[in-house]
């Protein structure tokens, strides 16, 4: 047993015949009685207040405590009682991630995980506590995707409570916890008639913009980042992916392409045409924004895309005032009554440029690597659980195969 208890109700005091005499103190009577006290890791004293009748519990906590330290599980009592939000919001201030992923990190966790389990203390938490977080997330109106990335935020978050010696274990990797069911929903890629029949109706300035889309898989703030100072080679047919515009609390800044991938993307020739007759009607403009966060340096890039005024296309300006009335117009989603706004059509929204793209690479027997460089996955895996229902079947391939193999004096069937 480490340490020793401490009887707060007695004291031990020599007589003048030299005799200790076991006497009452002034909080006899009155209190807590025993105090069980031990030095922990760090070399500072640690105690625990037990009531009368109760040295026995006194005594296996402190059995529990030495058993912790030397098996590495041991967690300070008093850093334990910090809550869930107060750690958190420690955590998200020393992250180095991109300013972007922080911002998204700490809305989630403010909207969504504070409210449920911010004011618990670290020590208290049980795997039953994220099942019931797990639960009111599935059972709240945020799609199951999301509740998947606020988990995984709560789940980050106590690991690294635990990498600190706050907590013993993360009750996220109980087997009794899993995260928020997904639902499985499979990308139906548009025709290329409804790609053109969009693009037609999409405004003469904008149109190259879905050229880029579905000829080149690029997603939106990559498109509207296009610079004729770095992005083009029509020499070589190639677009250098390098950058985006992203909003950061508002204000547009330069970037780098998602997950920091720059990439090359073939440029087709009907693609190269559109963007050469884009520069001839509306010349590149020199646009400053500042790089990766609104206090970063300044960055000036000739833009091929802007708006009437000759500035960056604000994306959600663009999203509603041009993009819907273009998918309305060629049909995928019905015109709103006089008055009312659109639908809301996530699914038919710019990305579905991108789901295009892959369809017609993955339809033509481009191979899956390949279709996940030119879009900026993180790998081909992503790809695949993306899109591995679009690719051609191969029990076709295998019937003729076989046929061939074995009869080939016969027709296939």
């Amino acid at each position: 047993m480490a340490g020793h208890i401490q009887d707060r109700w007695y004291k031990t005091e020599t007589d003048a015949n030299g005799k200790a005499t076991r006497v009452k103190t002034d909080r006899h009577g009155t209190g807590m009685r025993y105090r069980a006290r031990y030095v922990g890791p760090d070399g500072t004293e640690k105690s625990k207040s037990f009531p009368d009748r109760q040295k026995r519990l006194a005594e296996k906590w402190l059995t529990l405590i030495a058993a912790d330290m030397s098996g590495g599980t041991y967690v300070d009592p008093r850093a334990g009682r910090t809550t869930f939000r107060q750690f958190a919001e420690r955590w998200l201030s020393a992250q180095t991630t991109d300013l972007t992923t922080q911002i998204n990190t700490e809305t989630r966790l403010r909207l969504h995980a504070f409210p449920r389990i911010g004011s618990r203390p670290l020590d208290s938490f049980r795997p039953s506590h994220i099942q019931e977080l797990v639960k009111a997330l599935e059972d709240s109106p945020v799609e199951g995707s999301y509740a998947r990335i606020i988990y995984a935020n709560v789940r980050s978050v106590l690991s690294a409570a635990v990498d600190d010696g706050l907590l013993s274990r993360n009750p996220c990797g109980a087997k009794s916890v899993r995260p928020p069911a997904a639902e499985s929903v499979r990308v139906v890629p548009w025709l290329p008639e409804q790609v053109l029949a969009v693009r037609a109706a999409l405004p003469e300035r904008y149109q190259a913009m879905n050229d880029a889309g579905a000829g080149c898989g690029l997603r939106q703030g990559e498109i509207i980042g296009l610079a004729e100072d770095d992005a083009l080679d029509f020499g070589t047919g190639t677009v250098h992916v390098v950058r985006q515009v992203k909003l950061i609390r508002g204000k547009a800044v330069f970037a780098p392409p998602k997950g920091n991938k720059e990439r090359d993307v073939p440029l087709p020739g009907s693609v190269a045409q559109a963007l050469r007759g884009h520069m001839d009607a509306f010349k590149p403009v020199a646009v400053t924004l500042p790089w990766k966060k609104p206090d970063g340096p300044l960055v000036t890039k000739r833009l091929l895309f802007t708006n009437t005024a000759g500035g960056i296309v604000w994306r959600s300006n663009f999203n509603i005032q041009e993009w819907k009335p273009a998918i309305a117009a060629a049909g995928l989603i019905p015109e709103p009554d006089p008055g009312e706004p659109y639908d809301s059509a996530r699914e038919h929204g710019m990305h579905a440029l991108r789901h295009f793209y892959a369809s017609v690479l993955l339809d033509a027997g481009e191979n899956i690597k390949a279709v996940s460089e030119y879009l900026g996955h993180a790998d081909p895996a992503m790809t695949l659980r993306v899109y591995a229902h679009l690719m051609p079947s191969s029990r076709e391939r295998a019937r003729r195969a076989i046929d061939k193999a074995l009869h080939p004096d016969q027709e296939a069937a």
